[in-house]
């Protein structure tokens, strides 16, 4: 029997909820780096989550772009019998982290304590940002709503094509991606099914009201152009954060880009000193280890 792309993320360590759907979970590289005593992500440094702690999941494998920069296998056609129930994936959590990270256990007091083993698997952050695209999962907003009811920090990461469900969604931190300051670059860039520049600019009105961050994805010679046109759309939205982020050339990614698109931490700071420059935004943070600066909303 051939091998489907599903089979293939499971050898990669995607532990599936279900068999008929593609909800999925994966610790992170932070995560197990965490675990291990090293260094958490940027998302600790900028907003104290603990990365041994957070739990990476989708609900869903299906996309409706095939973004240049991703670094997963856009190319596949990863379809679903049926959607996995929220309260599946809930329930599942703990038992799919537990299995994800087996292993970890038998280098307890050498690499990992038994205090951040057991706290690894008591996960109190969900980043519903695996792969996919959340939103075309029909129940996302019932689902956001279950993790909140359980104690969990919710962060969803959206590209935006859907503000009907973003608007429903009320998670601990929304992210909407912006990767393009303009119509033609956003079609290029993202290669979308369809044209959602509209629904994306829609998408970022919501933002103003909660806590929310913009998500831009930095390519260079591809998306690094307009820092004004970047800053207006930020400062239409109203987010409370915006992340400028350095593409890395990872995974299949590096089948439709080449290493030089991979910018500087320089560059990336310069061109977020521009946005900041243009609008009500001021550079909080950056990481640059991750290629990353954070800005946030002068209020």
């Amino acid at each position: 029997m051939p091998s489907t792309p599903c089979d293939t993320l499971q050898r990669q360590g995607y532990q599936f909820f279900t068999k008929t759907s593609t909800a999925a979970l994966k610790p992170c590289m932070w995560c197990k780096r965490a675990l291990t005593g090293g260094e958490m992500c940027y998302k600790h440094q900028f907003y104290g989550i603990d990365s041994h702690r957070c739990v990476q999941l989708t609900p869903t494998l299906r996309c409706n772009q095939r973004c240049l920069f991703c670094w997963r296998a856009v190319e596949e056609d990863l379809s679903e019998e049926e959607e996995c129930p929220p309260e599946t994936i809930l329930a599942g959590v703990h038992r799919l982290q537990k299995k994800a990270l087996a292993g970890y256990n038998a280098v307890l007091d050498n690499t990992v304590t038994s205090e951040r083993w057991q706290e690894a698997l008591t996960p109190k952050h969900v980043a519903i940002s695996l792969s996919g695209e959340p939103t075309l999962y029909s129940r996302l907003p019932e689902l956001v709503d279950l993790f909140n009811k359980d104690g969990y920090t919710t962060f969803v990461v959206s590209n935006g094509t859907t503000p009907s469900v973003l608007s429903r969604c009320h998670p601990y931190q929304q992210y909407v991606s912006l990767d393009a300051p303009d119509r033609e670059t956003y079609l290029a860039t993202c290669r979308p099914f369809e044209d959602y520049w509209d629904q994306i600019k829609e998408s970022l009105a919501l933002l103003g009201n909660r806590r929310s961050a913009v998500r831009l994805t930095l390519v260079a010679g591809v998306n690094d152009t307009s820092p004004e046109k970047y800053a207006a759309l930020v400062q239409d939205s109203g987010a409370t954060f915006v992340e400028v982020k350095g593409y890395m050339y990872l995974g299949y990614s590096r089948n439709r880009l080449a290493r030089e698109n991979m910018p500087e931490h320089e560059r990336v700071r310069e061109f977020s000193d521009k946005i900041a420059t243009a609008c009500d935004y001021t550079v909080r943070d950056e990481n640059k280890l991750s290629r990353v600066v954070c800005l946030e909303r002068v209020t």
